[in-house]
C-alpha cells in the first residue's frame, strides 16, 4: 500500500473511512480479499509471500493497514513489515495497546508505517528514521512511504478528495472515492521528494495509481466502519499495466456482547 488517506471521527456516520492503494511487483503471489480459513477472523487480502497482510479488518471492527517506507539510504531488511498487520487482526488488543508494545521491536522490522484502529482509538506507529507512536487528531490524514501526514503530491491530493466527498454528504456511494485513487497523473519535480531511487523513477511513482508491466498498483481498496465496529470493505484489483482483474465487497460486522 503505497498511497492513502484516511479520516477518522471525521464523517456523522463511518468512525473510520480509509481509502488507499497497494503498489507492489504483480508476480508476488497475492490472494484476493476474502475472510481467511484459519480461523483468525480476519478479512483482507494476503501475501502469500510472507504471510501477512497490507490492508484488513475483522469482525471486531478493527482495521490494520501498513506501508514500506521509501528511504534507500537506510537498511531495508528485517522481519516482513506485513506480519504487523496481520498479528495485530489475530489477537485481542486494542489499537493504543498494541501501539504502545509495539516500540519495544519495532525496529526488528524493514521500514513501516503502520495504522491501526478500532471502534474507540486510532493510532499510527512507524521506525524510520526512528521508532515513534502519534495519535491522529479528528480529521483528514495522508499516509504514503514517509511518515503520517508527510505532504508528499499524490498523498495530499488523495487527502482533498476524501475530505471533498465527505464534505459532499458521500455515504456509501464509494465511486468518487476509486476515481481518486484511479489518478495516474504525475506531479512537477519541484513537488517530488528525493528518497534514493532518482528523478526518473521519482516522477514515475508520484501518481497515485502506477501503470508498469512489472510493478505498479495492484489493489484499490475502500473501508468504512461505524461507531459500533461494522461496515463494507471494497478492494478492486489490477493487473500489469492497471488492466481489471476484479472486485469484492464484504460486510464487517461486530460481534455483541
Amino acid at each position: 500500500m503505497c498511497v492513502v488517506a484516511f479520516a477518522w471521527d471525521a464523517h456523522p456516520r463511518w468512525r473510520l473511512l480509509l481509502v488507499g492503494n497497494r503498489d507492489e511487483f504483480h508476480a508476488r503471489p497475492t490472494a484476493p480479499l476474502a475472510q481467511w480459513d484459519d480461523g483468525s477472523g480476519i478479512i483482507a487480502g494476503r501475501d502469500l509471500e510472507a504471510g501477512g497482510t497490507w490492508l484488513g479488518v475483522d469482525g471486531q471492527g478493527r482495521c490494520a493497514l501498513v506501508t514500506n517506507v521509501r528511504d534507500f539510504s537506510r537498511p531495508q531488511d528485517g522481519l516482513s513489515r506485513g506480519l504487523l498487520a496481520s498479528d495485530y487482526l489475530r489477537g485481542g488488543e486494542g489499537a493504543q495497546a498494541r501501539a504502545r508494545a509495539l516500540l519495544a521491536t519495532a525496529s526488528d522490522y524493514r521500514p513501516f508505517n503502520l495504522l491501526l484502529a478500532d471502534p474507540q482509538a486510532c493510532t499510527w506507529v512507524g521506525n524510520l528514521p526512528q521508532v515513534r507512536m502519534a495519535t491522529p487528531d479528528a480529521g483528514v490524514h495522508v499516509l504514503s512511504n514517509a511518515q503520517l501526514d508527510t505532504p508528499w503530491p499524490k498523498a495530499s491530493a488523495l487527502g482533498a478528495r476524501l475530505r471533498d466527498w465527505i464534505d459532499a454528504g458521500g455515504d456509501e456511494d464509494f465511486a468518487p472515492l476509486f476515481t481518486a485513487l484511479a489518478d495516474d497523473r504525475t506531479w512537477p519535480d519541484a513537488q517530488l521528494p528525493d528518497t534514493g531511487i532518482g528523478l526518473e523513477r521519482e516522477r514515475w511513482l508520484s501518481s497515485a495509481f502506477i501503470r508498469g508491466q512489472d510493478y505498479g498498483t495492484r489493489a484499490s481498496t475502500v473501508v468504512a466502519l461505524d461507531r459500533a465496529g461494522r461496515g463494507v470493505i471494497v478492494e478492486r484489483r489490477w493487473g500489469p499495466m492497471g488492466v481489471p482483474l476484479g472486485e469484492t465487497r464484504l460486510a464487517i460486522g461486530a460481534a455483541r456482547g
